[in-house]
């Protein structure tokens, strides 16, 4: 017999029993070394690599094709929420409070209430109103997670800090834009305004995420808002000095006016200034924990819920006791302002998750859905354009005057911005329907 039919001889047992008792101890270690140095290889359809399910790995992530990004409806939810009042909902309340004015005690306080609780404090105190901003930067904060950990996943750091400082500066230039862009001359420029706030508070935000772990977040979130507190309390002011939080007359507004180029939204100083930029950050930041909790895999829904309510409460109580020395102040963004309109948004999150993510109960929250979608989209056009002006167009003039004659003073201009927030609605439906989702 020939050296060749030896082996042919010899290899004919190997290959009943591979037939029979699968893959050879030779073939199983070549599977596994494969897979480790991840090189692409042949796979038959028998192979039992297929039918085990591999645990993912980071390292693998860029060589698998992901899946389109999931929205969470909880977070967009409360976006829409927050962004339904700014874009016509809030000229609806008001014109509502008009509409009640002098017709009953109990109608009249109604509206009393209604108009106050839709007008900013004038210093101290906190309304409705007021938490309408940090509500916002709050759910970037919470939005921060679910993109930057995807984009680092699926590219990597790098492109993540790229995108972050693109991001940014395209939030910036919007908000130029959205105050006169250099339509006048520069004295007559606003530099700092809410979409200006919400770049920086992004930019910051996300460098912090990027680069510290939690510990690390909450060191810097601790930090920031103990350190505002000193420099509001221990820096002494020309011609005011220490520990003074009253309106004119705090560091924060003194800054503005020695150092901030450009208008004011006040004159002398911006309610969205620059050392308040500071505190801005922390509630971001605050955003930043909640979206860690609702993406920890080892809590049930239900306990998520807990978790930012309970947190919600506490920040809650810490923020009014530590009022009582540094007062409540939207327009400084003091650190007790923080921690109440944080405790608050978390509440929020923290019903809109257990309703719409855990009880899975979306319907009501469609028209929120939408327009949390395309929040930035549409708070730009209603800037520029304005949905209330557009439907002034179409029942506006006569339409609103026979109302407020017939009906009663307020009526048109209730139906005018009822109709414009229709618009926008329809304007965020037609966007989410066709999934176009605007991004900067």
């Amino acid at each position: 017999m020939s050296l060749q039919g030896q082996s042919r001889h010899f290899e004919d047992p190997n290959e009943a029993r591979r037939q029979t008792e699968g893959p050879s101890i030779k073939h199983r270690i070549q599977t596994r070394f494969d897979a480790v140095a991840r090189r692409p290889r042949a796979r038959q359809p028998d192979d039992p690599a297929i039918r085990a399910r591999e645990r993912p790995h980071f390292g693998a992530v860029e060589a698998l094709p992901l899946p389109a990004p999931r929205r969470v409806a909880s977070v967009d939810a409360v976006r829409g929420f927050t962004m339904f009042w700014i874009i016509g909902a809030d000229g609806a309340a008001k014109a509502l409070a008009e509409m009640l004015s002098g017709k009953g005690t109990i109608l009249s306080t109604a509206g009393n209430i209604i108009g106050g609780q839709f007008e900013h404090a004038e210093w101290e105190g906190l309304h409705f109103y007021d938490l309408i901003f940090p509500l916002f930067i709050f759910v970037t904060g919470v939005a921060i997670v679910f993109s930057l950990t995807r984009l680092v996943e699926q590219e990597s750091k790098f492109a993540a800090h790229w995108r972050v400082l693109r991001r940014s500066l395209l939030l910036f230039a919007l908000g130029l834009v959205y105050y006169g862009g250099v339509s006048k001359s520069w004295p007559d420029i606003r530099l700092l305004g809410v979409l200006n706030r919400i770049a920086l508070c992004y930019l910051f935000t996300s460098l912090l995420f990027l680069n510290l772990r939690l510990p690390g977040l909450i060191v810097a979130f601790v930090a920031i808002l103990a350190g505002y507190w000193a420099l509001m309390t221990f820096v002494s002011v020309s011609g005011i000095g220490v520990g003074s939080y009253a309106k004119d007359a705090n560091l924060a507004n003194w800054i503005d006016a020695q150092y901030l180029p450009g208008r004011k939204w006040n004159g002398a100083w911006d309610p969205e200034g620059l050392l308040s930029t500071l505190p801005a950050i922390a509630t971001c930041l605050l955003g930043v924990f909640a979206g860690l909790l609702l993406k920890e895999p080892s809590l049930q829904p239900h306990q998520k819920t807990l978790w930012l309510i309970g947190a919600g409460a506490a920040m809650i109580a810490l923020g009014v006791l530590w009022g009582l020395q540094f007062p409540i102040v939207k327009n400084i963004w003091t650190s007790s302002y923080v921690l109440v309109c944080g405790g608050l948004s978390a509440l929020l999150l923290g019903v809109f998750h257990q309703v719409i993510d855990a009880w899975e109960r979306r319907a009501w929250a469609t028209i929120f859905i939408w327009i949390g979608a395309s929040a930035i989209t549409l708070y730009f056009i209603n800037g520029i354009v304005g949905f209330q002006p557009l439907a002034t167009q179409l029942v506006g003039g006569d339409v609103g005057r026979f109302l407020d004659s017939h009906l009663t003073p307020g009526a048109g201009s209730f139906l005018a911005h009822a109709v414009g927030l229709l618009l926008a609605m329809a304007l965020a439906g037609f966007l989410y329907q066709r999934k176009i989702f605007l991004r900067v």
